[in-house]
């Protein structure tokens, strides 16, 4: 599908004069998409490329689309057109103390959570035979967080987006009420950047928590590197977003492989993608709609993980696990997988985190993982690093 409609220069916007309706800043770039709300019309992942091609069609040069689409692709996305600011990232924001007191609640607590990664295993282990056999899933949990004053979003982000290895972003979501609510997150996942007629992708599978001296930290990543169960975890996104994606290109490769990669709070199992379109004028954003959610945050094959999911995890996941990103009148654009995030609202988040269930896991370690996980929203919402917080690890860790 061809959405470009001008060969001129983009229009920018100038930082602050516009409310912000989303923010990307990380390793593809500094995007921020200003003006007043005009949201895309909303609809489910099957309606999404026609939806946006009338934007384009109608929309003025230097027009961009940006936001949120859901974990589950039958939900409507939250999509906006605006205009574009390239900018740089956000000055650093030194620390600061926690909005207030906090009042962290897990939902569920890591013991609940294990039990419900032990009731998924059993499934897997009862589906053996079947011709849709459960092969991996992922599954989520929350902290709900109460802060006493209004959690400051930009200084939020901007200390997310202090780790180097991740994607801060903010997308304003529809409102709930008279409360705004916005995904605020630092993601280190990229589903799928277009640039022309090329595309990478550099999925994760496969998690361990970093640790403080330099020799524990080295061995925990070459513990992960030569684990069985993580690799055959990371294995099953990489065929799926390989598989996927051959039809569209000319040329797709991953030459250097499985490598760690790693952010301030976690390494992980990467693989970097790299490929030559057919078309190269196909949009960033119906191949982010092609590829999410992968088995990286929801399992395989697919349908059966999402069935469980929908029926197991007690809180909708609603645009956790799904993806954020944008995509200007060229197709070009950046998408992201939508993890290490929360949904705030005033005074109020949300946070989620996943991990990923093959035969073989073991419950309470996946506790841990999730926990880990928690970890930087949490040090960037101004907790200590160790807060005590009751029900977030298993035997009373914190994060």
């Amino acid at each position: 599908m061809n959405i470009r409609i001008s060969e001129s220069t983009d229009v920018l916007a100038r930082p602050g004069d516009d409310p912000v309706q989303f923010a990307f800043h990380g390793p593809q770039g500094h995007i921020t998409g200003q003006g007043a709300p005009v949201p895309v019309p909303r609809g489910p992942s099957a309606t999404l490329g026609a939806r946006v091609a009338r934007v384009f069609q109608q929309a003025r040069p230097g027009t961009i689309v940006g936001g949120a689409l859901p974990f589950d692709r039958a939900d409507d996305d939250c999509l906006w057109q605006c205009r574009r600011h390239r900018g740089t990232a956000p000055a650093a924001t030194p620390p600061t103390p926690a909005p207030g007191p906090l009042s962290v609640t897990a939902e569920p607590s890591a013991a609940q959570y294990a039990a419900l990664v032990s009731r998924a295993l059993a499934v897997m282990q009862d589906s053996v035979g079947d011709r849709d056999a459960l092969e991996k899933i992922v599954l989520a949990r929350t902290l709900r967080v109460e802060a006493g004053t209004e959690i400051p979003l930009a200084a939020l982000m901007a200390r997310l987006g202090e780790d180097p290895a991740v994607t801060a972003f903010r997308v304003a979501l529809p409102s709930q009420g008279q409360a705004p609510r916005e995904l605020c997150g630092g993601t280190p996942e990229l589903l799928v950047e277009k640039t022309g007629g090329l595309i990478a992708s550099h999925p994760l599978a496969g998690s361990a928590r970093r640790q403080a001296s330099v020799s524990a930290d080295r061995a925990v990543s070459d513990a992960l590197l030569r684990s069985d169960k993580d690799r055959r975890e990371h294995r099953f996104v990489v065929e799926y977003i390989m598989d996927l994606l051959t039809p569209w290109c000319r040329e797709l490769e991953a030459p250097d492989g499985t490598t760690l990669t790693s952010t301030r709070s976690m390494w992980h199992l990467g693989t970097r993608i790299r490929g030559r379109l057919r078309d190269p004028e196909t949009p960033s954003i119906l191949l982010a709609a092609l590829l999410h959610p992968t088995p990286a945050v929801c399992g395989l094959p697919l349908a059966r993980a999402n069935d469980l999911i929908r029926r197991i995890e007690p809180v909708p996941r609603d645009f956790y696990a799904g993806a954020v990103g944008w995509c200007d009148e060229h197709g070009d654009g950046a998408w992201h997988v939508a993890i290490r995030c929360a949904e705030i609202s005033g005074r109020s988040a949300r946070l989620y985190a996943g991990a990923g269930i093959v035969p073989g896991s073991d419950p309470m370690a996946e506790a841990a993982e999730t926990g880990a996980k928690f970890g930087a929203l949490l040090s960037a919402l101004g907790l200590p690093a160790d807060a005590a917080l009751p029900g977030i690890t298993p035997q009373g860790e914190t994060c």
